[in-house]
Order: C-alpha cells, then structure tokens, then sequence
C-alpha cells in the first residue's frame, strides 16, 4: 500500500473529482479462496454488505473466513469517479474508500455478525488513516444498501462507541452511509492475501470487543 506520503485529508466534491471512464477496468472471475464467482451469480437469497476498513487486502480476508459468506471482492466507492484505478484512488482525488464487498447467505451470517467483524478489525477514530497508511482512502465508512442494514449499522457504531469510550479512545470518525456504486479493484487485489501469504496486512484493531447484536450488550 501507499502510506507515509502527502495526500489531500479532505474528499473532493464531485465537480473535482477526477473524471475517471465509462467502462470497468476489471471484468471479475472466480474467487481463489471460495471458488465463487467474484460478481455474481450467487444462490437466491444472498444480501451484500460493503465496509472500508483501512487497506483492504487484510479486510477482504477478515471477511471469507467467516462461514456463510458467499464471495469478496475488494474495489472503490464512497466517491464520484467513475471505474477509477488504484492509483487514481491512491491519488485522494477520487474520493473513493477501498473497500470490501460482502455476498452473504443471511441464514447462515448475519449483517450484525458482519458489522462485530468491521468494528474489531480497525481502529474507527483515526479519521482519514488507518496506522501509517493516510489518506481518505483508508478511511472507516460503512454503506448501506437499505434502511434495516442503516438501523444496524448505526445502532452498532453506538453500541461500540460506549465500548471504546471505556478504553479510552476517541469518537468514532466512521461514516454511514448509503451504497451507490461499487467498482471493482484490479485483478491483483483481488484475494490478495491468499495469492501473496506474506503480504502488507498491518493489524490496526483497537481490542475492544463489539456488542453483537442492534445494540445489545454481549
């Protein structure tokens, strides 16, 4: 990852944005881990979450670990540009987040399972960085893709914040907010962990267990 350089703190407004293109740059395949297609089809039923949580290499795996999720995908939302490219998110001029993308059997996982597993894989007061890694591309958001995961999702971040003011920590910086596009990353982030073992995966969780659950103490 980029990290330790001067890159603009604040998301630039659409008009701003660089301008990016019409087509995709990646046309997703399987899933090296769950042997899954990346985009889709997946069986009836399956819901997707989207969460950015720093570098999205250790996140994406954080996530298909976990039994009842269908695929991953690592990509760009949160910003204006169209179909950008990882160096142009890289750039701060996109306003995307890197993010990961979620399909999963909700009888099996639940969205507040998801949610615990966001929240205890990153330190969400640090703003627009995770660790060394700076930029708003590494920044805490959530998007949501209805009213119930926006109801859990916020009910949780207060939940955790309660959590993390009993440590000691700072509020959380984390944005809620809805999903209007994802696109995805390059072939190269995809399972990036698992096609390179020993690869960047900084661990920047705070400790601090999650409530599982819309707010109800565990």
């Amino acid at each position: 990852m980029w990290f330790l350089s001067s890159k603009p703190q604040s998301i630039p407004s659409p008009q701003d944005a660089l301008p990016g293109r019409s087509r995709p740059i990646v046309t997703p395949g399987s899933h090296t881990v769950l042997d899954t297609p990346i985009a889709g089809p997946w069986p009836d039923g399956t819901r997707l979450a989207v969460f950015g949580l720093g570098c999205f290499w250790g996140a994406e795996k954080a996530f298909w670990q976990l039994p009842g999720v269908v695929a991953t995908a690592v990509g760009y939302a949160g910003g204006a540009t169209p179909n950008p490219t990882y160096r142009e998110v890289c750039s701060g001029q996109t306003g995307h987040a890197e993010v990961v993308q979620v399909a999963f059997d909700p009888g099996r996982v639940t969205y507040e399972e998801l949610l615990r597993v966001f929240w205890e894989h990153h330190d969400p007061t640090q703003g627009m960085r995770q660790g060394n890694d700076r930029g708003t591309q590494y920044r805490s958001i959530v998007l949501v893709t209805d009213d119930t995961q926006r109801v859990a999702a916020e009910a949780s971040r207060r939940a955790y914040q309660e959590r993390l003011t009993t440590a000691g920590y700072g509020p959380i910086t984390t944005e809620i907010d809805d999903l209007a596009d994802f696109f995805y990353a390059e072939d190269e982030h995809q399972q990036y962990l698992d096609k390179n073992p020993g690869g960047y995966c900084p661990d920047h969780s705070t400790g601090v267990s999650c409530p599982i659950g819309v707010g109800i103490e565990a």
